[in-house]
């Protein structure tokens, strides 16, 4: 699925008046791509992310998926927040399930491919597990795998390792960097973390400080081809980052 943002602009009303919180991004993700949006605090990373799902209407300009403005919510896109939120009292499979209940899509197809998935990523012997007995990794994974059971286009992915602690985020970027890979899907992430976004992306989108705007597209091409964590030990990842952290530094 492709993704063209096209001069988005978002105001807010607020006690003060109007807030404008984006102005005139655009910019393009192509088919299978995974991007990452960084940028300062409340420079409008997740509502960009929200208005591309259709929860929230630009005050201007259009988004296209796959040529097609955006109009509203739509089951073509997977949102994937920054909890796992996951059903306590359900088990795992009811979880990874759930979204395929709700649109009443328990086919025999579609719960072959669940259980195709568990079993690919490690989760099949922990479907009657609760949540509670899975560590924070393994938790993403059935939250990924949950998001991935009604077969979207395109995820969107809103800081989602950001509850973990730092040696299981590095662990779990890994692991989700590869299912997406895998599965063939188009992808973007909303992150704080420099690091994560050049280490899982194809791009890095850079947003000035509110009201966000594009201030830069870094094309990761030197590190293409290479999983997370052997981007991290590649001489071209530091200078990625010291690039992208002062632009982030000034537009603060």
């Amino acid at each position: 699925m492709t993704v063209q943002f096209d001069q988005i602009q978002k105001t807010f009303q607020s006690p003060d008046g109007e807030l404008l919180a984006l102005k005139d991004v655009s910019f393009s993700v192509e088919e299978g791509a995974f991007v990452s949006i960084v940028g300062p605090s409340g420079c409008g990373k997740s509502t960009l992310l929200n208005i591309l799902a259709g929860l929230e209407t630009p005050s201007g300009g259009r988004v296209l998926l796959d040529g097609v403005p955006v109009t509203g919510a739509t089951d073509r896109i997977g949102y994937m927040p920054q909890k796992d939120q996951l059903f306590p009292w359900r088990t795992i499979w009811g979880n990874v399930t759930l979204g395929l209940e709700i649109q009443k899509r328990k086919n025999s197809g579609d719960l072959c491919r669940i259980h195709c998935l568990l079993e690919r990523y490690g989760l099949s012997e922990f479907q009657k597990s609760l949540p509670a007995q899975l560590s924070g990794g393994m938790r993403q994974r059935c939250a990924l795998i949950r998001t991935l059971a009604t077969d979207p286009g395109l995820l969107l992915l809103d800081e989602p390792f950001s509850a973990l602690d730092y040696q299981t985020r590095l662990t779990v970027s890994d692991d989700i960097h590869t299912i997406i890979r895998q599965e063939g899907k188009t992808a973007i992430l909303v992150t704080h973390d420099i690091s994560e976004a050049i280490s899982m992306s194809d791009r890095v989108v850079v947003l000035s400080a509110r009201p966000g705007t594009v201030k830069a597209v870094h094309p990761l091409d030197e590190l293409h081809g290479l999983t997370p964590m052997a981007r991290r030990d590649h001489p071209r990842f530091h200078r990625y980052f010291n690039e992208i952290w002062k632009e982030l530094e000034l537009g603060a």
